[in-house]
């Protein structure tokens, strides 16, 4: 495949042309000055990747012949990183981090000790993670864009909990007070991963109650204390290493 990747929704077959317009053909035309006879990948997000090469450019569009498609297998086991917000200025270099470490999707959590409080621009922030999201996948050439959900509480995330361990899944609170250790868990046995990061200020020791009563493992990640906008991609990393992720 080509180094450069760009989203299209709907790709059409092989000899076919496709147009790239909107905010993507303006960055490949404009901010990248992608020309004509130029290979790209596109992909649309969802796991079909499509070799293509440019054959009109313009301003703020290009004309692309499809040359081939693929359909790219998803990792499994899924993996969803839980993301207590973080303060404004780290917020989105959150989501970036785990996206490039290869979270499958993404949910913003209003915890208890959060800096950040989303009450009352919960939609604009949420547009501004998928944002973020879709253009660290484009950067890390991802054939899957993550899901970001839209802002939980914590009586959400217990619902979710209790349904991934149902079905066989591992949700894991990642917390220094865990007793068990994170490299422990039988993670190349799971049907799917959740991961809870806290906020600055920590998990609220009521919060760390109610995730173990609905079966979420508490759980010491490292030897040292993250940051909670690196702490999921240092979890995710692991998590490549542990499972047949990578």
């Amino acid at each position: 495949m080509a180094a450069t990747v760009f989203y299209l929704d709907d790709i059409p077959e092989s000899g076919a042309i496709a147009i790239l317009d909107g905010p993507e053909g303006r960055h490949a035309a404009t901010v990248r000055r992608i020309r004509v006879g130029e290979p790209i990948t596109l992909s649309d997000g969802n796991g079909l990747l499509a070799e293509s090469e440019v054959v009109a450019a313009q301003k703020d569009r290009l004309e692309l012949r499809i040359l081939n498609r693929v359909l790219s297998a998803a990792a499994r086991p899924r993996v969803t990183v839980v993301q207590a917000l973080p303060k404004s200025d780290r917020s989105e270099l959150a989501v970036e981090l785990m996206t490039e470490a290869g979270a499958d999707a993404i949910v913003p959590w209003q915890a208890a000790r959060c800096i950040a409080n989303w009450e009352a621009k919960a939609g604009k922030a949420v547009d501004k993670w998928r944002a973020a999201a879709r253009t660290a996948a484009r950067q890390s050439r991802r054939a899957y864009i993550p899901d970001v959900a839209d802002l939980h509480r914590t009586r959400d995330l217990l619902d979710k909990i209790r349904e991934i361990i149902a079905a066989g899944g591992i949700a894991v609170a990642l917390h220094e007070s865990g007793a068990a250790r994170f490299v422990e868990l039988p993670f190349d046995r799971a049907t799917e991963i959740m991961l809870i990061v806290g906020p600055e200020g920590g998990l609220d020791d009521s919060e760390l109650t109610a995730f173990a009563a609905a079966g979420a493992d508490v759980t010491l990640l490292g030897p040292t204390v993250l940051r909670t906008s690196t702490a999921a991609a240092v979890a995710l990393g692991a998590l490549g290493a542990l499972t047949s992720r990578w």
